[in-house]
């Protein structure tokens, strides 16, 4: 069975079991605690924690995972990947453990035709429940179960919180894989008995004191590896060599020459190459991008170990772009998502390794420097620390740095580069940790559990509005009631107050109750379905159940709207100006401003910025219609409605359209009309990091603001500059003219006084036989010190310049030698590497020439001595 008939099998087959077929959910998690989605089961953890409720108990699902936390690893075995797909049942409170066991032994051996004698099934050492339902109900015989401690099947979310016993099925692929061992048996760390399947009983609440309490509602959670399984279906012993995998190494053995099987380094690299390419295209189609923190670092590091790994085949060019390709082929049908994105992961893909490119470049040098200062203390060892820094920012393998270290007679030092790399790996699991399951009977969680619906979002409509207190958290704890002057958050059973989400700010205002009075500072959503009202009771008291009245700042909430409405117009914009691969990747809305980020690869020109605010305000004084409606997620897709980048939808969506051109999916509150806007005045625009590019604008009042401003300002240069405002460009036009040429008279000045007629005097005779000046100079810029050096060496074409300079209180350090000079043995390099620590700075170049920068004025004079006794002259 190939790949793709093994993930419509499990999920027809768990459709005719009762359960609801659901899409994968994104690889950014709406779980902050999460870096990635990296298990079936993550999208439902509201479900599995009581705070949400689907309408159903059972579901399927297969999802797209993300694990990065051993990335070293990946490519070194035949199981590990950095993306894989998890075929998953799931029951909420509904089937447990006899259906499970049952259901599983069914699937493997009737639709997957699995050798019952093959099969093998361990257990919770203590579970005597699942052994008799694997033993008694479905008929596996008991020698054929094994009963493991908690480390291997007993799943616990944290400390606290849902747990309970697993039982893992394993594929005995025979004694010739296997280790040979009299004891081997599943649980082995050889390949022969393969773990593919992994049932988890969520059966219990876990107190602190370790108190083990039954659930009220026992939950099945499933994850079955869809690679692990066509494994064991296609006959091969390597997740790499079924048919996904391997169609995709095939791209990768056709663009490098390479041949896989034929040695385990190349194999290695082509494995790499393979499981990063479908790890990349997946997570920008998700809306990740390269970065320097969080998912954007995991993303630039896949990226960049594949490139690597395609220059230790022999690849100097982009080869990426052809491998997503061969991805979004194979995958596109399963995934939609990685089509509709394909051009925009390949610009993104192509730009890295360009910049990965000049990286390597830049590594090479680094790593240049550091042999040479190494080799120039005297020692056989290149630091550890420095290794690790050019495999964490360089993206060079300990390997490669090992190889040219050697290749000049220098070892390195591996145990401190062990040090580093394990500290990183900590960090990783760190920021991994899933801590969220500590929401698990948490306050917010209660209140949600009670209001079974959530809260009612009644500000689409209404400004304000009757609702009841449904709980109150005060010092995060839930409370009864609260006095005047207590600062707590106010969750009502209804409200018009919007949390923020989406790039919208929450909403201010008041909630009152006869005396009682809220002022609501800020409105956020502590948990899906919650709405809560942070702020303090300003008078009376207030508590839970009683009948209040909240209305929200309405100017303030207006001049949102406008700023909101005007980001969906920005973005048409954007797309029609400057190309369809722009997608909005992040924005806030505020009563103030609104700041959009977009995918870009180049900064937009100023005719185009000019283009873009020109049409933004067309549109919005044409006076549109803004129509905001609610619909299925397949028919806003079918209706060509625009998914903003990276965000993430449930299966009803709210739409917002704008005339007849712009339709997106929009939670947020909007205008009417377009003409509500006012205008909208760009601020500025600028990068934010690779490929990513951010516009701020004003509408409305902000945008008045602005423009009033602007004027005052020119009004204040005119005055200064004694000029109409038409005339200020041509006025400073020439101003800049003048400047110009009196800086040119001023440096000419500064070069004839270095090679006046007492320039020759200047020169002191080293032992070598050439003449050297030794000087300070202060008030010189480095432009300023490389013309004085020329100066100088005029006067004696075969001599040398050592020369300091203070400005603005910082050291500018130069030395230069004519080839007559560097052929007597002077080395600038060498002479600045002696200089500049005095100085506190570095630095360093070639013998011809070399410069540096330091912090340290005082020690310029101990600098310049360094230089002559290097030299050899007083």
């Amino acid at each position: 069975m190939k790949a793709a008939e093994i993930r419509e099998s499990f999920l027809s087959f768990f459709e005719s079991k009762g359960c609801h077929r659901l899409p994968s959910s994104s690889l950014i998690p709406d779980d902050p605690s999460l870096l990635l989605t990296s298990a079936g089961m993550v999208q439902f953890k509201p479900v599995f924690l009581g705070l949400r409720d689907l309408g159903f108990t059972r579901a399927t699902t297969c999802q797209k995972c993300a694990r990065t936390t051993d990335i070293d690893i990946i490519g070194t075995t035949g199981r590990h990947h950095s993306f894989f797909e998890m075929l998953g049942n799931f029951s909420f409170g509904d089937y447990f453990k006899s259906e499970a066991c049952a259901w599983a032994y069914e699937y493997s051996t009737q639709v997957l035709g699995l050798d019952a004698d093959r099969l093998w099934f361990s257990i919770y050492e203590d579970d005597d429940e699942a052994e008799a339902i694997w033993r008694d109900e479905v008929g596996v015989p008991a020698n054929r179960i094994v009963r493991m401690g908690a480390k291997d099947n007993f799943w616990s979310a944290g400390p606290t919180g849902p747990c309970g016993p697993c039982s893992e099925l394993y594929y005995d692929q025979g004694p010739e894989v296997g280790c040979g061992s009299a004891d081997c048996a599943p649980g082995c760390d050889c390949d022969r008995f393969l773990e593919y399947w992994n049932l988890v009983f969520m059966q219990y609440d876990r107190a602190e004191d370790g108190t083990l309490t039954p659930l009220p509602k026992q939950n099945i959670d499933t994850g079955m590896g869809l690679e692990r399984v066509a494994a064991i279906m296609q006959g091969v012993h390597s997740n790499f060599e079924t048919d996904i995998v391997r169609g995709i190494m095939e791209v990768a053995e056709d663009i490098t020459g390479a041949k896989y099987g034929v040695t385990e380094k190349t194999d290695t690299s082509l494995r790499i190459i393979a499981d990063h390419a479908r790890a990349v295209t997946f997570l920008i189609s998700d809306g990740v991008l390269p970065s320097n923190e969080g998912r954007g670092y995991v993303l630039r590091r896949l990226l960049r170990r594949a490139v690597r790994h395609g220059r230790l085949l022999g690849v100097e060019k982009a080869f990426l772009g052809r491998l997503v390709d061969e991805v979004v082929t194979r995958m596109g049908d399963a995934y939609p998502e990685i089509r509709e994105r394909h051009d925009l992961v390949s610009r993104i893909v192509a730009s890295e390794e360009e910049r990965f490119g000049t990286t390597l470049r830049q590594g090479l040098v680094f790593l240049g420097e550091e042999i040479e200062r190494t080799k120039a203390a005297g020692s056989a060892v290149l630091d550890g620390t420095l290794a690790f820094a050019l495999h964490d920012t360089y993206g060079f393998p300990y390997e490669l740095t090992a190889e040219i270290a050697a290749e000049v007679g220098l070892a390195v030092d591996k145990a401190a580069f062990d040090v580093e790399m394990d500290a990183q790996k900590d960090r990783a699991r760190a920021a991994v940790k899933d801590d969220s399951w500590s929401a698990f009977g948490n306050a917010f969680a209660e209140i949600g559990k009670r209001l079974s619906g959530g809260v009612e979002f009644l500000g689409y409509g209404a400004e304000e509005g009757d609702s009841t207190v449904a709980g109150i958290i005060a010092d995060g704890r839930s409370v009864a009631s609260i006095e005047a002057g207590t600062k707590a958050e106010v969750v009502l059973a209804a409200t018009p107050f919007y949390g923020e989400q989406g790039g919208q700010v929450g909403d201010t205002g008041s909630i009152s109750a006869g005396s009682a009075r809220f002022d609501v500072s800020d409105t956020r959503i502590p948990m899906p379905g919650l709405i809560s009202h942070v702020g303090t009771l300003e008078s009376g008291s207030l508590a839970v159940g009683d009948n209040v009245h909240a209305a929200i700042d309405s100017a303030r909430r207006a001049r949102i709207r406008r700023n909101h409405t005007a980001t969906h117009i920005l973005h048409w914009a954007l797309r029609k100006v400057i190309g369809e691969h722009v997608h909005q990747s992040g924005s806030l809305v505020t009563p103030d401003r609104l700041r959009f980020d977009f995918t870009h690869f180049e900064a937009p020109g100023a005719e185009q910025l000019e283009k873009i605010e020109r049409l933004v305000n067309a549109k919005i004084m044409e006076n549109h219609p803004v129509r905001n409606y609610e619909t299925s997620l397949a028919s806003a897709r079918e209706m060509g409605v625009t998914a903003l980048f990276g965000e993430k939808y449930g299966d009803i969506v709210r739409v917002l359209e704008v005339g007849n051109f712009s339709k997106e999916l929009c939670g947020g509150t909007h205008v009417g009309r377009s003409s509500e806007i006012g205008f909208l005045k760009i601020v500025s625009e600028g990068s934010v990091g690779a490929n990513l590019r951010r516009i701020e604008a004003v509408t409305s009042f902000g945008a008045l603001e602005y423009v009033y401003a602007e004027e005052a300002t020119l009004g204040e240069l005119a005055g200064a500059l004694k000029a109409r405002h038409t005339e200020l460009p041509a006025k400073v036009e020439a101003m800049q003219r003048r400047l110009k040429e009196t800086e040119a008279a001023l440096a000419e000045a500064k070069r004839r006084s270095f090679g006046g007629a007492d320039g020759d005097a200047l020169f002191a005779e080293t032992p070598a036989g050439y003449g050297v000046v030794v000087t300070r100079h202060d008030g010189l810029d480095s432009d300023d010190l490389r013309a004085a050096a020329d100066a100088l060496r005029e006067r004696q074409p075969d001599g040398a310049v050592v020369m300091a300079s203070v400005r603005d209180g910082k050291v500018l350090l130069l030395a230069a030698g004519s080839p007559g000079a560097v052929s007597a043995g002077f080395d600038a390099g060498a002479v600045i590497r002696a200089m500049a620590p005095h100085v506190g700075g570095g630095g360093g170049g070639k013998p011809a020439m070399a410069q540096a920068g330091g912090k340290d004025p005082a020690g310029i004079d101990a600098a310049l001595d360094a230089a002559r006794e290097l030299l050899g002259v007083r």
